[in-house]
């Protein structure tokens, strides 16, 4: 059966959709899909960049993340903390934070326990007593945790009142100012290199879809799971701004591909 000139066009140009649908799509929205863990038996990364007396932070800690001792899923995260948040650095690398001179002096004091204990299980219940104390308002009297919790105060008050804490916060400001991308506020809590702006409060969650181990932590089969809607990305998985970027470069080829064909259809049409 012989077609007509128009027909064949017609064809061709549906054929050349459907091949850029189905063989680019995969490699620029899909792709990023596998990206969410780089192996299976990885732990999940969860990043807070915090200021110690943000009440939102502080919030935050006391209230929220906390949850990840409480249940089992600590097993199955690999959290790391970074008390720097809105502070900038000043001419002579001084230091100038949101909250006042206190601030820079209670993120330093956080971030020389971070140092001093490595283990989680000892820096964080130092740093949730001050953010606790943050929220009474009685942050003032932070040295008071290093009894209630049976900590050694020496390592951590040398720590601040040196060059060395200085330097831990420095490095702190350089590790948050290089967030891709940049961070909007605080808290700014990111899973697996991806940020959940203002649904951070939700974090359990996307830990739970995050992680692809073997051994689910019962607290996540618990857990309501949902479809995710981050920053206008599709629901159902983590998408970043480059994941974005490159699914709107696809969508443009096949627009400015089918522009192309519909020209070419309406001038075989002509003759």
């Amino acid at each position: 059966m012989a077609f007509s000139r128009r027909t064949i066009a017609l064809l061709s140009l549906i054929s050349l959709y459907l091949f850029l649908f189905v063989s680019l799509q995969p490699t620029s929205i899909l792709a990023s899909k596998a990206r969410v863990l780089p192996s299976n038996s990885e732990k999940v990364s969860l990043g807070l960049y915090y200021e110690s007396l943000c009440p939102y932070s502080a919030n935050f800690i006391v209230n929220y993340l906390v949850k990840i001792f409480e249940d089992d899923l600590l097993s199955i995260v690999d959290l790391k903390l970074f008390p720097w948040g809105n502070a900038k650095i000043r001419g002579n690398s001084t230091v100038v934070c949101q909250h006042g001179p206190y601030e820079c002096l209670l993120n330093t004091v956080e971030a020389c326990a971070i140092d001093a204990w490595p283990e989680l299980n000892k820096h964080f219940p130092f740093i949730y007593c001050i953010e606790a104390l943050v929220q009474e308002r009685k942050y003032l009297q932070w040295e008071t945790c290093y009894e209630k919790l049976g900590l050694d105060p020496k390592p951590v008050n040398e720590c601040y009142k040196s060059e060395a804490g200085k330097e831990l916060e420095l490095q702190y400001g350089a590790e948050t100012d290089a967030l891709q991308p940049p961070h909007r506020y605080v808290p700014w809590v990111v899973v697996d290199g991806q940020p959940l702006y203002e649904d951070y409060e939700n974090f359990l969650s996307y830990i739970c879809k995050a992680y692809k181990g073997p051994a689910v932590p019962t607290s996540c089969s618990e857990l309501s799971l949902r479809n995710f809607d981050v920053e206008g990305a599709k629901p159902g998985h983590f998408v970043s701004y480059k994941d974005q970027e490159k699914g709107l470069a696809l969508w443009a080829r096949i627009r400015s591909a089918m522009a192309s064909w519909m020209s070419q259809m309406n001038m075989v049409a002509l003759e």
